[in-house]
């Protein structure tokens, strides 16, 4: 209890000595002093046995469970809202939104737009959750927003049992990479959907390395659900625990973001000039992962603010430590080394981008390592829609988030990734340039991002061919996941008015949401052939 801070001495005005002269203690003080230590041994008592009572991923782990079995076990009584022909088929998005995290919310606004086209307006009714509506206002057009709260097994086995079914839409579905919370709220949300004979289908979601408890409520919950995969490594890990996959991709490549005239707006008004090449850096706080649940701390933060730093919700902290900052500054010290280099020889006009909220203490730290002061665009200052046309507005990028290298690429900005897991190196293996992906922890990281960033500058061109491939690829790939998506509605509800030409005897691209021009531009430029059969907006 060291990081508890020091309650102050209780001092006797009558016992301080004359100047030069040492204080006398009172009996009053000495009682004082007795009385702040059994207050501490009093409270660090109360903080122990509840940190040793349970590990509370593991009671949110098993109450959720607990729940997926209730609902089981309620169905045969009470089935809840089962849907019947000529009524909206109701829809929950079970999604983490609200933490303005840009690649969360561009991907699901995308994934929205395309089972809307598919179901039609008429014929739906969907629901989404949010951590914060104050921070997805004006986000996901026509679905209503539902808070989540933040011990959610009682929300979900409420709520689930009101709708026709479950769409999860989180990216990193099933994982312990980043929190276990959320992958349990994913697999609670699909498990209460299948134990009600529901619709429970997870969309573009990703699969690695569970802890024990997770991978089992995995394996017990989501044998009836279909999980659309974005990577074949995924498929693997979920084809061991018997959840039935299909391969599919990331939906965040076709997002309309504001006009361009927005992120031009954005970097004038931060001082670019108009002229000189633009240059994005993506950077995270990269080494602390996974958020853990830890009872101690979290007393100790709510009664006397310690470890205010490490704090992420709850009692949810992030990974802490002498070695997580270490390896943390050694990062950020790279990409600013070799950003120092490769400005020796280039004047561009450089800028940081926090594409969460929470980056913006790695931007805030690149920028004094860099030696002065730099744009800062975080997303709890601009929404999805600015953050995206401010990217595509940029010449390069170097990120560390995923989303922001896909969410730039179709306006074709040579991108490369400096990764702390296995996405962006994925990514860059499809684009045929795995060199462009670093990693966190590389040795010598400064002179790789110099020589990276010297690729991005002299081999710009190149590069946009091999990215704009890589979009068309996946966009053909979204087409089918929204083909898989009408054949599991159609063969659970037959009756439902999908259209006849939808579905896997179909074509791909029809079952795009409709394109933007930027996008048909792309397309055509790629596959003239499939141009035309592409939704227009």
């Amino acid at each position: 209890m060291n990081d508890l801070p020091e309650l102050p001495e209780l001092q006797d005005p009558s016992t301080q000595g004359s100047e030069g002269e040492a204080p006398r203690r009172s009996a009053w003080s000495r009682l004082g002093s007795r009385l702040r230590d059994r207050v501490r041994e009093a409270v660090e008592d109360v903080v122990e046995r509840a940190a040793e009572a349970a590990d509370p991923d593991i009671l949110l782990l098993r109450s959720m469970g607990g729940l997926v079995d209730l609902a089981a076990r309620r169905y045969a009584l009470d089935p809840g809202a089962q849907w019947k022909e000529g009524e909206p088929l109701r829809l929950l998005f079970a999604g983490y939104s609200g933490t303005r995290n840009t690649g969360a919310d561009v991907r699901v606004e995308e994934m929205i737009r395309q089972i809307r086209y598919l179901l039609g307006d008429l014929n739906c009714e969907l629901s989404i959750t949010t951590i914060d509506p104050e921070l997805t206002r004006g986000y996901f057009r026509t679905v209503r927003q539902l808070e989540l709260p933040q011990i959610f097994p009682r929300f979900v086995f409420d709520t689930v049992h009101e709708v026709h079914g479950v769409v999860a839409c989180e990216g990193s579905m099933f994982k312990s990479k980043f929190a276990n919370a959320l992958s349990t709220y994913m697999v609670g949300a699909l498990g209460c959907a299948s134990a009600e004979n529901k619709l429970s289908i997870a969309y573009g979601g990703e699969a690695g390395a569970m802890d024990p408890e997770l991978r089992d409520l995995v394996a017990k919950h989501c044998q009836q659900s279909l999980v659309i995969c974005r990577n074949e490594a995924s498929r693997d890990v979920l084809g061991e625990l018997g959840v039935p996959t299909e391969f599919g991709t990331d939906t965040a490549w076709m997002f309309e973001p504001a006009p361009p005239a927005v992120g031009e707006r954005m970097l004038r008004d931060a001082g670019w000039d108009g002229a000189k090449k633009v240059l994005a850096i993506a950077p995270i706080n990269a080494f602390w992962w996974p958020v853990k649940p830890d009872v101690k701390k979290g007393l100790a933060h709510f009664t006397t603010g310690a470890f205010a730093a490490d704090h992420y919700k709850s009692v949810y902290f992030h990974r802490s430590g002498e070695d997580v900052d270490r390896a943390q500054e050694a990062y950020l010290s790279g990409i600013a080394d070799g950003l120092r280099r490769f400005e020796a020889d280039h004047d561009v006009f450089v800028v940081l981008v926090g594409m969460e909220k929470l980056d913006r203490s790695a931007c805030d730290r690149l920028a004094q390592l860099v030696g002065r002061p730099l744009p800062r665009f975080i997303s709890d200052d601009y929404d999805m829609f600015e953050m995206v046309s401010m990217l595509r507005r940029c010449d390069m990028l170097l990120s560390s988030r995923y989303h922001a290298i896909v969410c730039s690429m179709l306006g074709l900005v040579a991108s490369a990734g400096v990764t702390m897991d296995e996405r962006i190196a994925n990514l860059m293996d499809d684009r045929g340039t795995p060199e462009l992906a670093l990693r966190v922890d590389q040795p010598a990281l400064g002179r790789a991002v110099h020589a990276t960033l010297e690729r991005l500058h002299d081999d710009r061109e190149e590069l946009r061919e091999g990215i704009a491939r890589t979009v068309v690829v996946n966009l053909e790939r979204m087409g089918r996941m929204g083909q898989i998506f009408v054949e599991y509605v159609r063969s659970r509800h037959p009756a439902f008015p999908l259209r006849e030409e939808l579905g896997l005897a179909g074509d791909p691209w029809t079952h795009l949401p409709p394109a933007s021009e930027e996008a048909l531009s792309l397309i055509g430029r790629v596959r003239p052939d499939v141009v035309d059969r592409v939704p227009r907006a």
